[in-house]
């Protein structure tokens, strides 16, 4: 009675928040944390938590794919993770394999048109993987509705030095002149880089940092940053709904935050051309010779205080209410 009870409510609480979510991120990326504290709590061996994880990752898939998110970005093996035991590596390296063939092959990726990518440093990962990956790939090429980019064998910086590297080689050989370094010359130059820049980072397990994690495509834009404390086999779809609303909290943020700025500018600008004004009809005022009955007032030019807008002026379109704090972190 009690678990029937607690799934009644439970549903009614995933349905509150999706009636509370509007505007739904285009890309999201997650930071799956927590798998082997998972497995440890329970008395298992790390690969255990990492399966459970696995679990969670598909679930996640479908979530994204009800909402209308469009890409999904997994943070499934960072370069640190190479100095783990090999007792570890070798069973991850197995499930990636695994999971990437199975995921590859599923009737309901094909029919979601989900094309999966790895973006990373993937030579450095066992054959095996690699082949993994490379079929992955090739069977959902065409496939143009959901990308799934999973991280393999990647940091942050290792990518954008590898980046800076390969346009200072360029630089160096005479095929680009250092003016011609921009955005599109850095990003050409990324691994595979994501289509979209990172909307909303999520990160499970409790810790409160982005981990070297897309710093070009996340930081860059500034993404909205969700923490939770459930280790990722124990997020919920509840715990992603939550993740959402903290999104879309950030952009109606930032709009409040650009027409705050907007107005602000409008007000220096006329203010500025106010005081402009007033100094050029002091300087017709000594320059000009007073004939009987002129008036060359400020009134009489025409300026007055009216045309400045001061911090107090404007209808209420021009009025923001309400701050522009960031709105991240967990419920």
């Amino acid at each position: 009675m009690l678990d029937r009870l607690r799934g009644l409510v439970g549903r009614a609480y995933r349905r509150h928040l999706r009636r509370e979510i509007d505007d739904v991120p285009d890309h999201v990326a997650v930071i799956q944390d927590g798998n082997r504290r998972y497995a440890r709590e329970r008395g298992d061996d790390a690969p255990e938590g990492h399966r459970a994880g696995a679990d969670t990752t598909e679930r996640v898939l479908d979530w994204c794919a009800d909402l209308g998110v469009s890409e999904l970005t997994l943070y499934a093996f960072s370069t640190e993770n190479f100095a783990r035991p090999d007792e570890e590596l070798e069973p991850l390296f197995d499930l990636l394999e695994h999971k990437l063939r199975e995921f590859a092959d599923a009737d309901r990726v094909h029919e979601q048109g989900v094309r999966v990518r790895a973006i990373g440093d993937v030579p450095r990962l066992p054959p095996r993987v690699r082949d993994a990956v490379d079929y992955a790939e090739r069977r959902t090429a065409d496939n143009d509705r959901f990308t799934l980019n999973v991280a393999l064998a990647y940091g942050g910086r290792t990518e954008l030095l590898d980046a800076a590297r390969a346009i200072a080689r360029d630089v160096e050989a005479g095929e680009m002149d250092p003016e011609d370094v921009d955005i599109d010359a850095v990003e050409s130059r990324l691994y595979d880089r994501p289509i979209r820049d990172v909307d909303l980072i999520v990160r499970t397990g409790g810790d409160e940092r982005t981990s070297n994690f897309l710093p070009w495509h996340a930081n860059g834009n500034e993404a909205a940053v969700y923490f939770c404390a459930p280790y990722w086999p124990e997020f919920s779809e509840a715990d992603f709904l939550r993740a959402i609303r903290t999104y879309e909290s950030r952009e109606e943020s930032w709009q409040r935050a650009r027409a705050e700025r907007a107005a602000a500018l409008v007000r220096a600008l006329a203010e500025v051309e106010f005081a402009e004004a007033r100094a050029a009809a002091a300087r017709l005022r000594e320059r000009v010779p007073r004939l009987d009955g002129s008036d060359l007032s400020d009134d009489a030019l025409g300026i007055t205080e009216r045309d400045g807008v001061g911090p107090g002026d404007g209808d209420s379109g021009g009025r923001i209410d309400g701050d522009a704090a960031d709105s991240t972190g967990a419920d």
